[in-house]
């Protein structure tokens, strides 16, 4: 019998998709997603630099459900009991 995987993000209770991290590696990797957000804030105002803005911000959110894909519980939709 094969050991049980350790998600690094657990599965919403309700809806489809992950919530918070479940271990160290998803903590690491959320921070680092809101820190690269705010470094493009700060050196690529969307204000300023609309389309990269929007173009980094879209990157780093599909790498981040990427991550979440590969590492976390297999998705699927949840009412709260399963």
């Amino acid at each position: 019998m094969s050991p049980t995987p350790e998600y690094w993000f657990r599965a919403k209770r309700y809806g489809w998709g992950w919530g918070l991290p479940a271990r160290w590696q998803g903590w690491v990797v959320l921070i680092a997603y809101f820190a690269l957000i705010g470094a493009t804030i700060r050196f690529a105002p969307p204000d300023q630099h609309r389309l990269a803005f929007i173009s980094l911000v879209a990157l780093y959110s599909i790498v981040l459900v990427v991550v979440c894909w590969l590492k976390g519980e297999p998705p699927r939709w949840r009412w709260g009991n399963d």
